[in-house]
This record gives structure tokens, C-alpha cells and sequence, in this order.
């Protein structure tokens, strides 16, 4: 390996220096595979103050460091895991980290979260995160051993589904690694392809960075995978503080019927019946926002036919995760927005074939979503006549077919690979793709729900439900219920949203805590964590600057109000039937009220004001 360098510069000048302290591991791994080169590198201390870490820090390095315009399956293009201060510490949930890069689906910037252990690994191998930059000649592996980090042949491997890579690779050269890798979707270059986590398809449960084509950038790299291997710990600057905030967090979570009963019972598709039966659950290509059928593939439904036993995340207390087998085969899942996206928005709801999709997704490296949404939008050009092959609503055994073919890029799979942006406007139908800047729509139809409506036309990474989940506020009653067909006020309630998970992307900590452990409790635990003065309102301001930057980086690559917006279905074409029938999104009429909130322009772009008031003033508008 090259001789370590430990003080680095970033572009903008700010040295990396400093020594190590609690919570963090003060250090980034950053690695060439074009090169081979091998770094490490110590963080400024005011950096991580500000931007924690994970989903921040990732933001902080691709805006410093790419270059507006850069191809993202090109080698200038980088590839970050990052962890934060609370990752792999006592601090419930504490098990997730962040994959970011430029989206090749959207081309904005993207980071993806992932639970599982792998994050804890990293920050017990010494780093707070990896930088990953160029691209390798041939396919290689990544294996870090704390110290020791060298890049070894990975032909072998190349074109292993992830299941029996990932069995192969946990025990490299006799050791004990936690392994992320891409399957046969991300070397073929899909771009609606994942990074798996330790998914072997058994025992523990594995997690998975799903959204906007993060598989096909690592694939890009021909990288199989990265192994990792740690024994440090993670110190803490008042243990005693920290236990008892831990304790508490605990008990705010016993007390939430949610945390408490209904995900450990029936997992996250304990929603299917929910929001089915407040007809926002998107059926064949969101043409219709309820089903009588939507219990068959129900969270109750997968407890009582299919459940084998509960999973949970590195430090999780609520263990949402379900083993599951049908008559053919076992596996992780499927959670509700793989229930939704490869059931009632294909029109399947037979349990087995959805679980077995499911099962198919993880095996080639797939984004659920994005795959099931895809695949409704051919479903429903097809049942329009302006697809020539047979593709229709209901059937399970095509579904399933299809997803090794997205994998592979063979026959019809090849344009499906592309997303269903891409493929509906080949078409020319571009209308029926059910996405926002690229990114497939996750599990609520916003007819139904007016936040979210301006949720996923304002997310910086496209279509997505956990930048700002409102269907807390609008269905579940959490912190409080509100009007979901209103729209005044939600602006405001939104930004909050987004900037809460932006810091809690950062920690990282699971937005489940976010049910009943509010801002206060998170800068209590940070604070023990890291020693650093937090306050609640900290929290949000780094939410706020985290999600800022998102948008400038977006702004720099050409991204303006023009982008914030809908499919003109859930504009122009009220729902027929179920509990949020008669409803349209009324989008513009809170794009103004949220820019406002946000102190950016009437185009979406953040004001110079807004920049310096965030400590932001190395941005260029």
C-alpha cells in the first residue's frame, strides 16, 4: 500500500488536520482505483461540527470536489460511504450509513441510506468515511483491514449474483469481512441498480443503498465489492450521559405504538392496509388509489403466511425486518414500498409472486421502486397499445421474468434498465412515467396527501418519501394529525421535515426515531456522543445547511423550478374511487410558499443572504 498521508487539502483549501475525538474517528479513507493511489486523510474538526457526518459530510465533499457537468458513470465521478459521530455507539439505530454520489438515473446529487451493519464496521475499521474516485481497469475488490487496505482481483466474482458473492467474500483470505457489493444489475450498468449490504439471503438482516443507480456507479468503477474489518471502538466524551439518554430514547420508543407494537409485528407493511384504506395507495401505475385486494399482500398477511422470524438493523430496538419463504424460495422481505411497487402498482396481489420478485431484486441488485414502478409504467403503455409486447397488469410470472432481464439489459430489459422516465419517453409517452427529476415515486399517492405532493416535487434526489415523510402529519397522526387535503401551512411543516431528516441522515440515525424522539433528544445524544454543545436547534440549522447545499449543487448542475414538478396525472386527473377520490395536487400554489420558507428565489435558487446566514458562503449562485 502507499505510504499513508495524513494532511490532505480539499479543493476549496480548508485543511484536513486535526486529532481524533469522541464520536467521530477523525479520518477519511480515500482511494483511486484508477491509480491505485491509497490515502488517508484527518477531517477538520469545524467541519464535522457542522456538517456531522454521513449524508453532510458526503454533500460537503461532492460539492468541493466534482465539477459541474461530470458524467456520473464516469471515473471523474466519486463514490462516498459515509458513517456519522453516532454510528456503531450505543445509540438506538445507530447502525445506518450513507452511499452519495451524482445520480446517473437524475443527475443530481443522491445519497442513499442503508441499514444493516456495515456502517459500524467502517467506523470500527477507523473511518469516518470512504471516498471511492476513479475507475479500475478490470474488476477488483476493495478490502480494508483497519490499516491495511489493498485492492485485489475480482474477476472471479465479477457476474456473481449477490447472494453467493456475498457468502464468498464475508470469509476473503480466512478472514471476517462485512461485505457491500454490486450484483449482475450494477456491473451491467442499470441505473436503477443497488449497493447490498451483507445480503446473503439468511441470518442476519443485510441492508441496501437502493435509489438512483448507485450499483451501476460502483459498477462503473469495476468494482465488485468492499470488504471491511475492524476492531476499534468508538469513544464517547460522557458515557454515563450517554447511557442514560440512550435509556430514555428507549423508553420514548416503548411508548410509541408504532415503534413499540406495529412495526416489530407486522414490519413496515403494516401500511399496506393504512393508506390502502385511505385510498392513496397507488394501484396499476397510480391509475387508481385503492384495492380490495391490497390485504393479500399486507404486512398482517406476510406475518401469517410467509414470517419465519424478525430481524433488526446493528442497534435497533424495534427489529422491523422480516425472514420470510414462500413454497420456492426465502429471503429478507419484502418491506411495503417493495410490496407496493412489485404488487398493486403492477396489479399483482399474490403474496408468493411479490415476495419472490422481491427475492429476484436482491439477488441482481435491484432498487425495488424503481423496478416496480418501472415495470407498471410498461404495464400500462401496454395496456394502452402504444407498447408492442405483452405486458399486463396482474401478472405475477412476467413480472418476475422481467427482472433478470433489467438485470442482465436483454431484450425489453435493456430500455427498462434505463428507468421509466427514459423508457416511457422512447416511447413517447413520457406522461406515464410516475417520477420526479428521474426518480420512480415511492408509495403514496400524493391525490392523497398534499404534503407529499410538495415533498417529492422538492426532493433534491427526485421522487422520494424520506426527505420530508408528511404522511406522519397528514395520515398517521404523528407528532399530530392534520388536514391532508389543505394546503395552506404545508410549506413550512415540509422544510422542518426535510431539514430533521437531513441531520438525522447525517448522525445517522433510522427516521423511525423520528415517531417519538424529537430534535432535543437527538442534540442530547450527539452531545454525549461528541462532547460538542448541541441544542435542538443546531439539530435543524444543520438540516437546514446539509439541505441547502443539496439544492446548490443541483442548481449548479442546471436543476430550477422547471424541475419541481409532478406528473401531470396527479395535476390534471382526480382519483374515481376510494378515501381521497375527487383530490388533485395543488403544487403550485405551495412552490411559492416554499421558497419563501426556504429564502430562495421564485426559481428555486437560494439567495446569497440565505447561503451566508448557513455558513455557506463558499458557494458560488
Amino acid at each position: 500500500m502507499p505510504e499513508e498521508t495524513l494532511k490532505q487539502r480539499s479543493r476549496d483549501g480548508v485543511p484536513f488536520g486535526g486529532e481524533a475525538t469522541y464520536g467521530w474517528m477523525n479520518s477519511l479513507l480515500r482511494v483511486d482505483l484508477g491509480s491505485g493511489d491509497v490515502k488517508k486523510e484527518v477531517v477538520d474538526r469545524s467541519i464535522l461540527e457542522k456538517f456531522l457526518g454521513g449524508r453532510g459530510l458526503a454533500a460537503r465533499v461532492l460539492y468541493h470536489e466534482l465539477e459541474s457537468g461530470v458524467d456520473p458513470l464516469s471515473p471523474e465521478n466519486k463514490l462516498i460511504f459515509a458513517a456519522g459521530p453516532v454510528t456503531g455507539t450505543a445509540v438506538p439505530t445507530s447502525g445506518r450509513m450513507s452511499v452519495s454520489t451524482k445520480s446517473p438515473l437524475t443527475k443530481t446529487i443522491l445519497d442513499a441510506n442503508a441499514g444493516g451493519s456495515w456502517g459500524p464496521e467502517l467506523k470500527a475499521a477507523g473511518y469516518d468515511a470512504l471516498i471511492i474516485e476513479g475507475a479500475a481497469e478490470k474488476p477488483c475488490l476493495l478490502v480494508i483491514e483497519e490499516d491495511a487496505v489493498d485492492l485485489k482481483d475480482g474477476k472471479s466474482y465479477w457476474g456473481e449474483k449477490v447472494h453467493e458473492a456475498t457468502h464468498s467474500l464475508a470469509g476473503y483470505g480466512g478472514g471476517k469481512f462485512r461485505v457491500a457489493c454490486v450484483g449482475p444489475a450494477g456491473e451491467k450498468l442499470v441505473l436503477i441498480s443497488s449497493i447490498m449490504f451483507d445480503k446473503t439471503g439468511d441470518g442476519g438482516r443485510g441492508g441496501v443503498a437502493a435509489r438512483g443507480g448507485v450499483g451501476a456507479v460502483m459498477g462503473s468503477k469495476k468494482l465488485k465489492a468492499v470488504l471491511v474489518s475492524g476492531s476499534k471502538k468508538v469513544e464517547t466524551a460522557d458515557p454515563e450521559s450517554l447511557k442514560f439518554y440512550v435509556a430514555e430514547t428507549k423508553k420514548k420508543l416503548d411508548e410509541s405504538p408504532i415503534t413499540s407494537r406495529a412495526l416489530p409485528k407486522f414490519g413496515t407493511n403494516v401500511l399496506m392496509n393504512v393508506i390502502n384504506s385511505h385510498g392513496l395507495l397507488p394501484v396499476r401505475n397510480f391509475q387508481e388509489g385503492f384495492s380490495d385486494k391490497a390485504d393479500d399482500v399486507s404486512g398482517e398477511s406476510v406475518t401469517e403466511k410467509i414470517l419465519k422470524k424478525r430481524s433488526a438493523c446493528f442497534g435497533c430496538p424495534i427489529g422491523c425486518g422480516r425472514k420470510t419463504a414462500t413454497s420456492k424460495a426465502s429471503g429478507d422481505g419484502p418491506e411495503y414500498e417493495t410490496a407496493f411497487a412489485l404488487g398493486p402498482e403492477c396489479g399483482v396481489f399474490d403474496l408468493d409472486a411479490v415476495t419472490e420478485a422481491n427475492y429476484l431484486c436482491n439477488d441482481y441488485g435491484l432498487d425495488t421502486i424503481s423496478t416496480g414502478v418501472t415495470i407498471g409504467c410498461a404495464m400500462e403503455l401496454s395496456q394502452r397499445g402504444i407498447l408492442k409486447e405483452k405486458v399486463e397488469f396482474g401478472d405475477g410470472e412476467k413480472l418476475k421474468a422481467l427482472i433478470p432481464q433489467i438485470a442482465n439489459r436483454e431484450g425489453m430489459g435493456d430500455d427498462l434498465a434505463e428507468g421509466s422516465k427514459r423508457f416511457a419517453e422512447r416511447h413517447r409517452a413520457g406522461q406515464y412515467s410516475m417520477s420526479v427529476k428521474g426518480l420512480e415515486l415511492p408509495a403514496y399517492d400524493p391525490r392523497g396527501s398534499q404534503g407529499m405532493g410538495l415533498a417529492y416535487a422538492t426532493s433534491n434526489r427526485g421522487g422520494c418519501h424520506l426527505r420530508g415523510y408528511m404522511i406522519g402529519w397528514e395520515l398517521l397522526g404523528v407528532p399530530k394529525l392534520i388536514d391532508r387535503f389543505n394546503w395552506p401551512g404545508k410549506a413550512d411543516l415540509l422544510s422542518r421535515g426535510q431539514d430533521l431528516y437531513a441531520a438525522m441522515d447525517s448522525l445517522i440515525v433510522c427516521k423511525f426515531l423520528s415517531y417519538n424522539v424529537n430534535q432535543e433528544y437527538l442534540a442530547r445524544l450527539l452531545k454525549a456522543t461528541t462532547g460538542v454543545e448541541y441544542n435542538q436547534e443546531d439539530i435543524m440549522r444543520t438540516g437546514e445547511r446539509v439541505y441547502t447545499l443539496e439544492r446548490a449543487f443541483n442548481v449548479r448542475e442546471g436543476f430550477d423550478r422547471g424541475d419541481d414538478r409532478l406528473p401531470d396525472r396527479f395535476l390534471k386527473e382526480p382519483l374515481t374511487a376510494g378515501g381521497s377520490s375527487g383530490s388533485t395536487v395543488r403544487l403550485e400554489e405551495m412552490l411559492d410558499s416554499y421558497y419563501a420558507v426556504r429564502g430562495w428565489d421564485s426559481d428555486g435558487v437560494p439567495t446569497r443572504k440565505t447561503l451566508d446566514d448557513l455558513d455557506l458562503g463558499f458557494v458560488k449562485i
